[in-house]
């Protein structure tokens, strides 16, 4: 080797590199080093807690190596891309497992989710809850076995060979329908799997899982396509976390809506109503008209108007708005009458507009804020289908708001103000809330109307001083929205309120005002929505309070029990003054013991029980027992109501 050879190789292999930290600082590392190498010299720690990272914006595994000047971000667990690789690395673990134990399983899509990961699997036995316990043993086997895990690029045409000799249809499927030529696989042990990356360095890194439940799912979400079995499961770097992880499942299926609302009598619904479909039952009925009648009562407070609409409508109103070329696929099939096309409504905006179309508007006469509480039908498959949370009919509590240009930042603040007053009424102070933009496909307006309305709606957020964050593309096809969602209890993220510009249908249906100029000009148009469904809303509220209403809410706020006969007509007597003050009593007249009614009232988590007998009715007293309280306080009957009336004052 020459002189000349030698000195050059000397220099590319100690040449240095410059690595940029998301903190902005710089540190120097070796041409060639492995990302782990790297991130060893920002931190031991950070290396031993480190998953994967991002290297110049692209996640890569911790084996990909440098070569040259580059940004760097470790990921670990407690990011949220962070657990997007441990649960898509556990999913391969526990196909890797399956796979063991049924070999002749096919596998179709393992992602992470939000809360862990899913696997669809085609194979001949249908799974048991007992066979999630052999995978489990299997996943912790192949832990142990502290295999690595490996990324590979192979060209296209191969890897389709590699998956067809391997049986895997449904990954030849997929791999077909990419337009890379190159597809990339990773491997562990005998186990391979086409996958996007990254992925955690060894098996080993796996260690505290656990499989959840057995579900079916159609390939491709289509009913037109075999079902296919879906094993749920969640993984944690440490068994503490996991444990933690179970025990808020176990306190969330006690807050589980469709077993409270069983125990508690609020609603069914049945097949031969039709899936989706909601029956109220009294107490469920009750909560949904407490919450309608407050929500009634706030609109008319904040300037609104109440409409009603019906529930069908004439496809040509449909078509006039768009959403037979936008939204056909969330609606149902038309009914024919009298010769005519009729579709039922799955929202309730096209009527409010031919409201407003019914007479010419002024300037002067504007803002117009028309609100109602209406019924929607939207077609969701049987499989997305979810108690209260998911259904298919359902009341929506809408408002449309058409103002002058010059109106709308206000208008907005408005309805933002209005919006968070009516969640924190319910109890929910705890807010995320999102700026969503102008979707790529399916949207409609210039994009100067978007850009002007994407900025009144941020400048609306930050003048009431809430946190936020963009969702690029997230818009409706019709324009920008900010979408609040809520946190409960168990800090679970529910979307319930929306706020939503709208340049189609004012364009559509050729809306105008007369302005001070004489002239006709367009109206802005805002879709809004506070508790969003009240069905999903209701839904919430049960998870969130557990079943234990607040007064205000509770379908029964007392129930009275006599304690013998002789006492029925005073405590009627009570129920019937308390129903004319605006409460709700009820009386428990079975011919059971006291204290079993009164462990029953409990059950059905009534806020106040009131037992009266004869020295209470001779006092004008009664026994009173607080929901959650061992003990019993004797009252004045005016007591225990001025105490009733002021939780529901107070919305306690």
């Amino acid at each position: 080797m020459s002189p000349e050879i030698a000195f050059t190789r000397s220099v590319s292999l100690s040449s240095q590199i410059t690595i940029t930290l998301p903190d902005g600082s710089t540190l120097t590392a070796d041409r060639g080093e492995t990302v782990s190498g790297i991130i060893g010299k920002i931190s031991p720690g950070l290396r031993k807690a480190a998953l994967a990272a991002v290297l110049d914006g692209v996640p890569v595994d911790l084996s990909r190596t440098v070569e040259g000047d580059a940004s760097l971000k470790a990921i670990t667990f407690d990011l949220p891309e962070g657990k997007e690789v441990f649960w898509h690395s556990a999913s391969h673990l526990m196909a890797q497992a399956v796979k063991r134990l049924f070999p002749d399983a096919k596998f179709a899509i393992g992602p992470a989710i939000e809360n862990g990961f899913y696997y669809d699997i085609d194979m001949g036995a249908s799974l048991t809850p007992e066979d999630l316990a052999l995978i489990e043993e299997e996943m912790k086997k192949i832990s142990a076995e502290d295999l690595e895990i490996r990324r590979e690029e192979i060209g296209r045409t191969d890897a389709i060979k590699l998956f067809s000799d391997a049986g895997e249809t449904y990954k030849v499927e997929m791999i077909g329908e990419l337009k890379d030529g190159t597809v990339s696989i990773y491997r562990q042990g005998e186990f391979f799997d086409f996958c996007r990356g990254p992925h955690v360095p060894r098996t080993s890194y796996l260690k505290a899982f656990k499989l959840l439940s057995i579900a079916g799912a159609y390939w491709r979400g289509s009913e037109k396509n075999k079902m296919l079995q879906r094993i749920y499961g969640i993984a944690f770097p440490d068994r503490k976390l996991l444990a933690a992880h179970l025990e808020f499942l176990e306190e969330a299926k006690r807050r589980d809506h469709r077993r409270l609302g069983k125990e508690l009598d609020l609603y069914s619904i049945h097949d031969e109503t039709g899936a989706g479909l909601v029956l109220w039952h009294p107490k469920g009925a009750c909560l949904k008209n407490s919450i309608e009648d407050f929500w009634r009562r706030e609109h008319f407070k904040n300037g609104y108007d109440l409409v009603g609409t019906p529930h069908i409508g004439k496809s040509q109103l449909w078509e006039t708005s768009g959403h037979l070329g936008f939204y056909t696929e969330n609606m149902y099939s038309p009914m024919d009458i009298d010769g005519q096309p009729y579709y039922v409504k799955p929202m309730n905006c096209p009527f409010h507009i031919m409201i407003y179309m019914n007479k010419g508007w002024s300037y002067r006469e504007l803002p117009l804020r028309w609100a109602e509480l209406g019924t929607v039908y939207r077609y969701e498959r049987s499989g997305v289908l979810h108690g209260l949370l998911r259904v298919r009919g359902f009341t929506q509590d809408d408002a449309h708001l058409f103002c002058r240009p010059d109106q709308m930042p206000d208008e907005i603040d408005r309805v933002l103000a209005f919006c968070l007053y009516m969640l924190r009424s319910f109890g929910f102070e705890d807010f995320k809330v999102y700026l969503a933009t102008r979707p790529a496909e399916k949207s409609v307006g210039e994009e100067s109307m978007w850009q002007e309305a994407i900025r009144a709606l941020e400048a609306s957020v930050k003048r009431a001083g809430i946190e936020y964050e963009v969702d690029e593309g997230g818009g409706a096809f019709y324009g920008p929205k900010i979408d609040i969602k809520i946190k409960d209890i168990l800090n679970r993220e529910w979307q319930c309120s929306t706020i939503q510009f709208d340049f189609n249908l004012p364009e559509r249906f050729d809306l105008t005002y007369v302005d001070s100029d004489g002239k006709k000009h367009r109206p802005y148009m805002i879709h809004r929505a506070l508790l969003g469904s009240l069905e999903r809303f209701i839904g919430v509220l049960v998870e969130h309070y557990g079943g234990k209403f607040p007064v205000w809410l509770a379908p029964v706020q007392v129930m009275l029990i006599n304690v013998s006969d002789e006492e029925a007509d005073a405590v009627e007597k009570l129920r019937l003054r308390m129903i004319e003050l605006g409460l709700r009593p009820e009386i428990d007249r079975r011919d059971e013991t006291m204290g079993y009614r009164v462990r029953d009232a409990i059950a059905q988590k009534v806020p106040y029980i009131g037992v009266i007998g004869k020295k209470e009715v001779a006092e004008n007293k009664v026994s009173v027992r607080k929901l959650g309280e061992n003990k019993s306080e004797t009252m004045n009957v005016d007591d225990l109501i001025k105490l009733i009336t002021e939780d529901v004052r107070n919305k306690k």
